[in-house]
């Protein structure tokens, strides 16, 4: 797991990202500190997400989102109506 803290660092910089201890079920809290040490996100995930290399993918494009709300830089409607927008298009390509 000390590879996975690394990696996520490496992606995320320049956030600090930690793992927390093993809950019971193998999952383990994420947080992602700021340079001045602050806490700026905490996530739960599974240790299938953090192991697998697809979901952990899946892991650092949720956070580099959660970033972009939480910096201010991208508001959570916005990604609501991306989502609902990318959706009516593949339901429109299937009628096509």
């Amino acid at each position: 797991m000390e590879n996975i803290s690394f990696l996520l660092s490496e992606a995320l910089a320049p956030y600090q990202a930690s793992l927390g201890a093993a809950g019971v079920n193998g999952e383990r809290l994420v947080t992602l500190r700021n340079a001045a040490g602050a806490i700026v996100i905490e996530r739960v995930y599974s240790a299938a997400q953090l192991c697998d290399k697809r979901q952990l993918t899946d892991v650092v494009d949720g956070l580099h989102r959660d970033l972009m709300v939480a910096e201010g830089r991208i508001e959570p409607c916005v990604i609501a109506a991306m989502r609902n927008a990318s959706q009516v298009d593949t339901v429109g390509r299937a009628f096509v």
